[in-house]
């Protein structure tokens, strides 16, 4: 479910025109729908109320502080992976005590950073960062909150490169092992076993996944909680979104129902989950980023050239893989539609930037209404690592992004400036 839907023949998010916002602040540019980001945080959220529970919403998918700040004022805390991101969750007005800190390779600086914050817990990833965190609170004088990160060995069936939970993967520790990790960091005096977490992967639209491996790891978890008193139980994020809706006589219907009965709603999770985690008696952190804003945002894209080839029909835009480069990177799909709706003959188009690279794409022989230069185009479902993974290859600027919330809208990020591309650079002395 979204707000961004025909008025007319005009593409608007919530109650404003889209194309107004593109003559507004030029593209590309990202539209955030900020009753989109509210209405899937609450759905998550009431959908879990038989159990005390945490919503945790990872920052990596979408860190603009307008969005952040619309999640904090819900009551929402956050899955960070870095001081950044940390810091940028307290600028937004996210309570640090609510933040569960994520990552393989935490520093030394970060974890002290985060101690004196108060975070909510260290998900630990290895033996080696147990004894960081214990050495540093140590000189601190603290007690630091930490839940180890088990990977349970099931297999998400997605992506390759979003994949996390088997023995293949950098994260987390062995199941088997598990066990052994705590018995030896309850022996260290400046530590807080406080939670167990797992992940076992992103973009998953399906809940069978989400129950084997929850079925998988309760023994451990019942056992853990009767040895160490723990607190919560991390199940992570990962819940997956629609990015290619059914199409009904070749025509979009993304306004429309999106495959209601088959993919994965919050319902249908904690109807599975909520059964199983509730006679723990444990608190439940979930991880969620992609479920909450993937489908809040789209990229806006002006043509600036059609050409024709022999075989293909380019439509090159501005907009390209350093704005959004998830076709380019996991050859993911994201619909495109115009901001104006038109009918006639769909032609196969090749949707593509001015980068100089082949990889530089947003779609291949889509049948997209015949477009001309100067019309635009959206790319959907573009509010998850959208800008957050944004570049200046090419040396260029990043997008703009603007927050819709009713008929207001506000310039939430303005569009770089070229020169601080390269503000912090400077010649070397024996250069001047």
């Amino acid at each position: 479910m979204h707000y961004f839907r025909y008025v007319g023949n005009r593409l608007c998010c919530e109650g404003v025109s889209v194309e107004s916002l593109a003559k507004r602040y030029g593209t590309p540019l990202y539209v955030y729908s900020q009753r989109t980001l509210t209405e899937h945080f609450q759905k998550l959220d009431r959908a879990m109320a038989q159990v005390d529970h945490l919503i945790c919403f990872a920052v990596k998918s979408n860190s603009n502080q307008a969005v952040l700040r619309t999640l904090a004022d819900l009551g929402g805390g956050f899955d960070i992976v870095s001081e950044g991101e940390l810091r940028r969750v307290m600028a937004a007005g996210g309570d640090p005590a609510k933040c569960a800190f994520a990552g393989v390779g935490k520093t030394e600086g970060e974890i002290e950073f985060a101690l004196k914050q108060g975070v909510y817990s260290f998900n630990v990833e290895s033996e080696p960062e147990l004894e960081r965190i214990n050495r540093i609170a140590a000189r601190l004088k603290k007690k630091a909150p930490v839940a180890v990160r088990v990977n349970p060995n099931v297999d998400a069936h997605t992506h390759a490169k979003i994949s996390t939970g088997t023995y293949q993967h950098k994260f987390g520790i062995a199941y088997e092992q598990v066990e052994g990790v705590y018995a030896r960091a309850a022996r260290l005096k400046n530590l807080s076993l406080r939670g167990f977490q797992m992940h076992i992967g992103s973009q998953l639209t399906s809940v069978q996944p989400f129950e084997q491996a929850v079925q998988k790891v309760l023994p451990l978890v019942k056992r853990l909680k009767a040895a160490y008193g723990l607190e919560f139980v991390s199940i992570g994020g990962g819940l997956g979104i629609v990015y290619n809706p059914a199409l009904e006589s070749g025509l979009p219907r993304w306004w429309e129902s999106r495959q209601a009965k088959t993919i994965l709603t919050p319902t249908l999770y904690a109807a599975r989950l909520v059964p199983l985690l509730k006679p723990l008696g444990l608190r439940v952190v979930m991880e969620p980023g992609r479920f909450i804003s993937g489908n809040a945002g789209i990229l806006v894209t002006r043509i600036e050239y059609v050409k024709r080839t022999g075989k293909k029909n380019f439509l090159i835009v501005d907009a390209a893989m350093n704005d959004l480069i998830r076709p380019a990177f996991y050859d993911a799909y994201h619909e495109i539609v115009p901001l104006r709706r038109k009918n006639g003959a769909l032609v196969n188009s090749d949707v593509v930037g001015p980068i100089c690279e082949s990889g530089d794409f947003f779609a291949k022989d889509r049948p997209l209404p015949r477009s001309g230069e100067g019309d635009y185009l959206a790319l959907l479902s573009a509010g998850a690592y959208g800008f957050v993974m944004a570049s200046n290859y090419n040396t260029r600027s990043q997008a703009a992004e603007v927050l819709v919330n009713g008929k207001l809208s506000a310039l939430v990020r303005e569009r770089q400036p070229v020169a601080e591309i390269w503000a912090g650079e400077n010649p070397a002395p024996w250069q001047v």
